[in-house]
């Protein structure tokens, strides 16, 4: 199920499939929190927050997100 999914996004855009295989997604339902990392482990060095959304970078790079609500 899984490579046909990643199959049909890459044939409308292949850059992301590269960033996607890379990327690990975890919800916590209760709690309503939707966290998505870049790397692992993380190891961000500042975050920033705007609009219920969690960006953590080490140095210029993103390396995760954290999605509230």
């Amino acid at each position: 199920m899984e490579e046909r999914i990643i199959s049909r996004v890459e044939k409308i855009d292949p850059e992301f499939v590269k960033i996607a295989r890379s990327m690990w997604i975890d919800y916590d339902k209760e709690a309503d929190v939707l966290y998505i990392s870049l790397e692992k482990p993380q190891n961000a060095d500042d975050s920033i927050m705007e609009n219920n959304i969690i960006v953590h970078k080490r140095g210029k790079d993103v390396v995760g997100l954290t999605i509230i609500n």
